[in-house]
């Protein structure tokens, strides 16, 4: 009798824990079932954010993810951590391996009523090394990956707008390395060039929250870096560089999933 082949699904989550331990830290993130985790952790009693952010792969109930930790004196941002583990009857369970002797669990539990997203509601901690005792709970909810039509402004240093977007979003599967590719054709008006394409593999990515477009057109390339939304309704802002164009500028810019 043939073997069924283990079924592939991808899922967002956004969610919150609230941190204690001998670092008495916050922390927000972000999971995405395509396949993306997004964390923030404020310090309490300081300024200073720390940023997860990750993939996660689902098949059948094995699980796998890259998270990639920014702004903490224990994690270098570079490295790529991995976390294995399994979602089973609506419970789920993630262990990484050891960097710098450090390990992070995470475990919960995952729900869905008819017309909400999932949620999640659970708990971190953290072993060994520089983090050890770092422990919190977490709670949650499933957003959608982001696609579609996305237009937006990009305002030049003189107060003009450059109106750009696309309506072929796209976002591909997760690298090695835990970001998303992203795909489209961008259209321009008010510049000196009229269209660009992204295509895979592509240096356009979404990790975590953070957002980069690389957008080679047919006068010069237009450089993007910025922040998403919590969810595929949310804003995506940040700035952007007209590089080898006979019109160069650099200035804020904004796409937005309501704009035409």
């Amino acid at each position: 009798m043939r073997r069924k082949k283990a079924a592939k699904s991808n899922f967002r989550f956004i969610f919150r824990s609230f941190a204690f331990g001998p670092a008495c830290e916050s922390i927000t993130a972000g999971i995405e079932h395509r396949r993306q985790l997004a964390v923030q952790h404020n310090i309490h009693g300081g300024d200073t954010p720390l940023t997860i952010a990750a993939s996660i792969s689902q098949s059948g109930s094995t699980l796998g993810s890259v998270v990639h930790v920014d702004g903490s004196s224990c994690f270098e941002q570079q490295t790529a951590i991995r976390l294995t583990g399994t979602l089973a009857d609506g419970n789920i369970s993630l262990t990484s391996v050891s960097v710098n002797e450090q390990v992070i669990t995470l475990a919960g539990t995952i729900t869905k009523k008819d017309g909400f997203p999932y949620q999640l509601t659970g708990t971190y901690s953290i072993v060994g090394g520089c983090a050890s005792g770092n422990q919190g709970n977490v709670t949650g909810y499933s957003v959608g990956a982001f696609n579609g039509s996305w237009y937006g402004n990009l305002t030049t240093a003189g107060g003009a707008d450059i109106h750009w977007g696309t309506n072929q979003f796209g976002q591909v599967g997760a690298s090695s390395e835990g970001s998303f590719g992203l795909t489209g054709t961008f259209n321009f008006d008010g510049a000196c060039f009229n269209s660009g394409k992204l295509t895979y593999p592509t240096p356009s990515y979404i990790l975590g929250t953070s957002v980069a477009l690389n957008i080679p057109t047919d006068n010069g390339t237009v450089a993007f870096v910025g922040t998403a939304g919590p969810d595929e309704g949310g804003l995506i802002e940040g700035t952007y560089t007209v590089i080898g164009a006979s019109c160069e500028s650099a200035g804020p810019g904004y796409l937005s999933p309501w704009e035409y």
